[in-house]
């Protein structure tokens, strides 16, 4: 899936001002944070390396170059950042075919904003062949879009990835709903411009201007999303 289309236009229920809504990935649609790091604990291990637990929250939800390069670093380990990046998606792509569980309410919330037509984005810091492979599971139909980490010059923390959704969809990032899951999403999408929503995976987040946080996307569906614009204007 490419990462980007022709502009959509804004098509939207009279009296909303809900432009699209843009998706993380891992934590938030697909229970996968997890995975990341029991992979990358598996691959230290493979080079006689033991991975501090702490180390997990630095690693979460940022762009593969930060979490491998900073595992390097703190390992020691004889190994270099391509060899590294390639091994960490061999063992991620092996257990999602294995088994790829999706965070709860997000099939009910991806069918509910296909039913309704609200453009809908995949923006995720991981590379486009996993995000390919994840899609095959949530339905490619669910997303006019799909940005990968690895197709940006900049990744997440930086607002880049959202830009670029925003841009392909040919909507205002201001009247874009974003879903995120960790401070490192959260703050890329505050960055281009965006209303969060953080549905905290692992470290918490504190809710701020133009930031919601709620505990499931369970209690996220279209009316929560449009009442977050209305509330705006």
């Amino acid at each position: 899936m490419t990462s980007t289309v022709p502009a959509l236009g804004t098509r939207t229920a009279e009296g909303s001002s809900l432009q699209a809504v843009l998706l993380d990935m891992d934590g938030t649609l697909v229970d996968t944070e997890g995975f990341w790091w029991d992979v990358e604990v598996e691959v230290f291990a493979s080079l006689g390396h033991t991975l501090d637990d702490s180390w997990r929250h630095v690693v979460v939800g940022g762009p593969m170059t930060r979490s491998a390069g900073f595992l390097i670093e703190a390992t020691g380990a004889d190994i270099g950042l391509d060899e590294l990046t390639v091994l960490l998606n061999d063992g991620f792509e092996d257990r999602i075919d294995r088994a790829l569980p999706l965070m709860p309410g997000a099939a009910r919330l991806l069918a509910e904003l296909s039913e309704f037509e609200i453009p809908t984005a995949l923006v995720s810091a991981s590379h486009r062949r996993i995000i390919d492979r994840v899609l095959t599971t949530l339905g490619p139909h669910h997303f006019a879009l799909s940005v990968a980490g690895d197709e940006v010059p900049r990744t997440k923390p930086h607002p880049d990835p959202y830009l670029a959704a925003a841009g392909g969809l040919g909507v205002d990032p201001l009247w874009c709903a974003v879903v995120e899951d960790t401070v490192t999403g959260v703050t890329a999408a505050e960055a281009a411009g965006c209303h969060v929503v953080a549905v905290p995976s692992v470290g918490p987040i504190t809710p701020a201007v133009r930031r919601t946080v709620v505990p499931s996307l369970e209690v996220v569906d279209l009316t929560f999303l449009r009442g977050l614009m209305t509330e705006m204007r």
